[in-house]
């Protein structure tokens, strides 16, 4: 899919222009920003338009009025987080000229100082040239400066044993751990049951959600332990929705659906009918029109 030009996007259901390229001020009002239900996530940050997991697809993601982002963590060498999501570098980095030598350019392969060289912008268009993969400090630090709420998944735990109790103590002491942060502005999730359950067990007050779509006979085993099945939208009824709302997650509510990834308006009216709480995209935009 081809991105359309930053600076074509539209905020259609405010029925106005605006352009969005790097640096503009806030596109959308903030009462106007982003309904309540379904919630519109934009995953990794507003990637249709800018570099996945850059901290300009966050700054974009804000400036389009989207208070939810969605980001990947992995971990380096020398054990520090970044924010990716691939496990090889090559697809959104220029690591292949940078380190020849190096394939397959696995993320673990190389410590936090060498990737920090890599140019994660410039696969993505010219005009995000230099673009760097943060760390999950940096991309905590700016996701907290533009006063946004992150949906943070824990990639490949089986790649990185620990990984969650690694995460946990970044979010610490980063202070995405206080009352305010764990009472409505952080959800980890996993594909990993085992990494769900992890960090359930180390931080019960923390929401979680898992990302897959259990049977429906299993899914009271996972409520057990999280609060969220976030399910591919191809794998989604009225019918699965309805059942995982029928059942009260690990905090005593009833769980919430979050499916991704939806990036067209035909796509969003759908699950939308189905009574989703949430909706993944790399279009949030579209989505938001579609949903308004």
């Amino acid at each position: 899919m081809h991105a359309r030009p930053v600076a074509a996007l539209t905020a259609t259901a405010l029925g106005i222009a605006v352009l969005l390229a790097p640096g503009s001020a806030s596109a959308v009002p903030e009462a106007a920003a982003q309904q309540d239900e379904p919630l519109v996530i934009a995953h990794r940050g507003a990637s249709a338009y800018a570099p996945e997991n850059t901290l300009a697809a966050v700054d974009l993601a804000d400036r389009m009025g989207f208070v939810w982002v969605e980001n990947d963590v992995q971990r380096t060498k020398d054990g520090e987080l970044v924010v990716v999501h691939d496990d090889s570098l090559a697809r959104t980095t220029d690591v292949e000229q940078v380190f020849p030598d190096r394939a397959p350019w696995k993320v673990r392969d190389f410590t936090a100082a060498e990737i920090a060289r890599l140019d994660a912008g410039s696969w993505r268009g010219a005009e995000w040239a230099g673009a760097r993969v943060p760390t999950l400090k940096q991309y905590l630090h700016r996701v907290d400066e533009n006063n946004q709420k992150l949906l943070l998944e824990i990639k490949k735990p089986e790649l990185y044993p620990g990984i969650e109790k690694d995460t946990l103590r970044v979010l610490g002491e980063e202070g995405w751990l206080d009352r305010r942060h764990v009472a409505g502005r952080l959800v980890i999730q996993s594909f990993g049951a085992d990494t769900v359950k992890a960090v359930h067990q180390q931080r019960p007050d923390l929401t979680t959600g898992f990302l897959g779509t259990p049977a429906v006979t299993d899914l009271p085993a996972y409520a057990a332990f999280t609060d969220q099945i976030n399910p591919t939208h191809t794998s989604l009824t009225a019918e699965y929705v309805a059942a995982v709302h029928a059942l009260k997650g690990a905090h005593g509510k009833p769980l919430r659906v979050n499916t991704w990834t939806v990036n067209d308006a035909a796509g969003a009216a759908r699950v939308d009918s189905f009574g989703v709480d949430g909706i993944i995209t790399n279009n949030p935009d579209v989505v938001r029109d579609a949903v308004s």
